[in-house]
């Protein structure tokens, strides 16, 4: 990778996109230290540490490099359009006006792309809303003496800024994918993740010698001893980030053998070729699925009901996982992760188009017939490589955490296993994208 960013600097326009990718990425890092008037960060973000931290919001607020904890300008980062995507790729199987937009090429996809922005307009109003009533209804946090001492318009006047703020980071992302290098919206996760480690690794050992006091765990402050966690972590890290890598780059290779047709005066086919499947085909998004459906009734009860003696159960036990009912929890979160990695891979992957493309292409798999056997073998491989990769990352959700806790309770939230999983693909698309970019710089035709 070091190599490739290397040579993509030798390059002036490569070097361009990428001049203009950090540019964005530095205003997006800018407006998540913007403070929104009315709002006590302290007691703000204070909602996020403790025992009644919520797991699904923390982790929203490590994606955004903390600015959903420090209550700034954007806060809510680039969640809603993440949210409007995902739904809008399920309505696009269940509703067939999408299905048939979505295969109808680039103007299908700006249809929908203008469809998904309207979606994140709403939903970022939604979470807004929900973020500043629940915030409300746990502390003080909201000073309404800056807006004369009337609530409805602090909360009227907050929502809007967040909602202003969601979509500027979508705006960004966008002007990321256009103009820069790579995926924009991944980017924006990918800079909110690595700076949110930053501050565990960097920033708190340094305020807790200055102040004597270890700012991620309250305990007095030892140097040689933070060293030495902070050595461990990384060398901790990165086996888990070398072992994450191996597993997101394997694949299965179905060979395909294409015939010889002659049509006219041309010979076409007589190729051999593979179907790549990957283990980890379905990425993140399982993970992020059961997360969030685990946290929603924690984050619906603190709401509505705060004082709840079930509300207090379910955080400790269901969403945080700590309780004498942990079991539960990591049983439920398993199951869905296995539901979610099967929906996804059935989404990406359907061995029925694949066998028809690969038969009306006068291809077939040796030693399988075509046509329905071939759907039922790539049905078969297909289920046997998501069954491993729901494994993996089953294993994912719970291994780091576990190993992280060697190096002290403060660095367990440094990575969340959804940040790892983020990170590394982030950064292995990222990659790809360079390396397609030389290719095309440096291809100079048949003929020459």
């Amino acid at each position: 990778m070091f190599e490739t960013l290397k040579n993509a600097f030798k390059v002036k326009e490569i070097r361009k996109k990428i001049f203009i990718t950090l540019l964005l990425l530095l205003v997006y890092r800018l407006g998540c230290y913007i403070p929104v008037p009315g709002l006590d960060t302290n007691q703000f973000s204070g909602l996020f540490t403790g025992e009644d931290a919520n797991n699904f919001l923390t982790l929203m607020s490590a994606v955004t490099g903390g600015a959903l904890s420090q209550g700034t300008l954007f806060a809510l980062g680039i969640g809603p359009y993440i949210n409007a995507s995902i739904i809008m790729q399920l309505l696009a199987v269940g509703i067939p006006a999408l299905e048939r937009l979505s295969k109808q090429g680039e103007e299908g996809k700006k249809k929908i792309a203008a469809y998904t922005r309207v979606l994140t307009l709403i939903l970022a109003l939604v979470q807004a809303i929900g973020v500043i009533l629940n915030f409300a209804n746990q502390s003080d946090a909201i000073n309404v003496s800056y807006f004369w001492n009337q609530t409805w318009l602090a909360y009227v006047f907050m929502a809007i800024v967040y909602t202003a703020g969601a979509m500027l980071t979508m705006w960004l992302g966008e002007r990321i994918t256009e103009h820069g290098v790579g995926n924009g919206i991944s980017m924006v996760i990918f800079i909110g993740i690595i700076s949110t480690a930053g501050q565990y690794l960097v920033i708190y050992p340094i305020q807790g010698a200055i102040s004597g006091t270890d700012v991620t765990t309250g305990q007095t402050f030892d140097g040689i001893q933070t060293l030495i966690s902070v050595i461990v972590f990384c060398v901790i890290a990165l086996v888990i980030f070398a072992l994450i890598v191996t597993v997101d780059l394997a694949e299965r290779r179905i060979p395909v053998q294409y015939a010889k047709q002659v049509k006219g005066r041309k010979m076409y086919g007589g190729q051999a070729t593979v179907i790549p499947i990957k283990i980890s085909g379905s990425g993140v998004m399982p993970l992020i699925f059961a997360f969030a459906i685990i946290s929603l009734p924690d984050l619906i009860m603190g709401l509505f009901t705060p004082n709840w003696s079930g509300y207090e159960w379910y955080s400790n036990n269901m969403s945080g996982g700590s309780g004498p009912w942990a079991w539960v929890y990591i049983l439920v979160l398993c199951l869905l992760i296995f539901a979610f990695s099967f929906f996804y891979a059935q989404i990406q992957f359907n061995p029925e188009d694949v066998s028809k493309s690969i038969q009306q292409n006068g291809g077939f798999i040796p030693g399988i017939r075509p046509g329905k056997s071939t759907a039922d073998y790539l049905k078969k491989i297909s289920n046997r490589i998501t069954l491993f990769g729901a494994i993996y990352l089953s294993l994912v959700a719970f291994v780091p955490s576990l190993a992280f806790s060697f190096a002290g309770t403060g660095f367990v939230n440094v990575f969340s296993t959804t940040g790892i999983l983020i990170v590394v693909s982030v950064a292995l698309e990222f990659d790809k994208q360079l390396q397609s970019k030389l290719m095309m710089k440096n291809y100079k035709g048949f003929l020459k």
